[in-house]
C-alpha cells in the first residue's frame, strides 16, 4: 500500500508541472497505479483465502471481477481526467522516441507474458488446476503490463530510445 501511496504522489507532484511529463509517461504510471490500486488487494486475498481447485467457484470470480472493474473504471477516468486536462497532448502523434520506447517495453513485457503463458499451459495442468492455474495466468499478465509501463517510465525519466 506504501508503494500506492509513493505513486499517487509522485503523480500528482509531477502531474502538476504537466508540461515536463510526456502524455504517455503519465499514462503509464496512471496503468502501474491502477493495477496496483486492483491486483495488490486482490492477489493478498488470493494469498489468505486460497480458492479451491474446484471450479466454478463464484466467490473468487466476484473477487477478480471486482478487481477487474476496479482496474477498469481507475484507467478510463484517469484516462479522461489526463485528457481533459491537456488535449492537445493526447491527440498528438507519438514521436520516434515514444515509438522507441512503446517498441522496447511491449516487445520485452512480450516475452515475460510467453514464458508464463508456456507455464501456465504447458506445465501447471500436470500439477494443479482450477483457480490456482488460473491465478498464475492473471499474475502472469499483470507482472508483463507492470513490466511494460515500469520499463516506459524508467525510459522517459532517463531519456532512452
Amino acid at each position: 500500500m506504501a508503494a500506492m501511496f509513493a505513486i499517487l504522489y509522485i503523480m500528482s507532484t509531477t502531474i502538476d508541472a504537466a508540461s515536463t511529463m510526456p502524455y504517455q509517461e503519465k499514462i503509464a504510471w496512471l496503468s502501474l497505479a491502477g493495477m496496483m490500486l486492483a491486483y495488490i488487494p486482490y492477489f493478498t486475498w488470493v494469498a489468505v483465502v486460497q480458492p479451491s481447485n474446484q471450479l466454478p467457484d463464484l466467490k473468487t470470480m466476484k473477487v477478480f471481477a471486482a478487481a477487474a472493474l476496479v482496474h477498469a473504471a481507475t484507467s478510463i477516468a484517469g484516462r479522461i481526467v489526463l485528457f481533459m486536462r491537456s488535449p492537445d497532448d493526447a491527440r498528438a502523434p507519438l514521436d520516434e522516441r515514444d515509438q522507441a520506447i512503446a517498441q522496447r517495453s511491449i516487445s520485452l513485457a512480450y516475452w515475460l507474458l510467453i514464458v508464463g503463458i508456456i507455464q501456465v499451459g504447458c506445465v501447471m495442468p500436470f500439477i494443479t488446476g482450477g483457480w490456482p492455474l488460473i491465478n498464475v495466468a492473471i499474475a502472469t499478465i499483470v507482472l508483463a503490463e507492470t513490466v511494460r509501463y515500469g520499463i516506459v517510465i524508467v525510459s522517459y525519466r532517463r531519456w532512452w530510445g
